[in-house]
């Protein structure tokens, strides 16, 4: 399927924040706190997007959107709450 480059970031961004939106209702039921459990799922999230990104032979500096730089931004969200609640990352 070839699509163009602002689809495909589009949908890169529609992704993110989807996942986001659940990622949050996630961590507002965790039992460790909601900024410990924010952490902890940004930080599979971004383990999980460099997987995919890995399976799917995205350029790491492509021209669009992809699984990196959804990482990029899981992994930088879950260093930012984590700073904010004031222990170690665990990424």
């Amino acid at each position: 399927m070839n699509l163009t480059q602002e689809v495909k970031s589009i949908r890169v961004i529609g992704r993110f924040c989807l996942r986001m939106t659940i990622l949050v209702v996630f961590a507002a039921f965790g039992h460790i706190g909601f900024a410990r459990s924010l952490t902890a799922l940004l930080g599979m999230s971004a383990v999980l997007s460099a997987m995919l990104a890995t399976i799917k032979r995205e350029r790491l500096l492509g021209s669009s959107l992809n699984h990196w730089d959804e990482m990029t931004v899981y992994a930088a969200l879950g260093c930012l709450v984590a700073g904010f609640d004031g222990y170690s990352v665990p990424i």
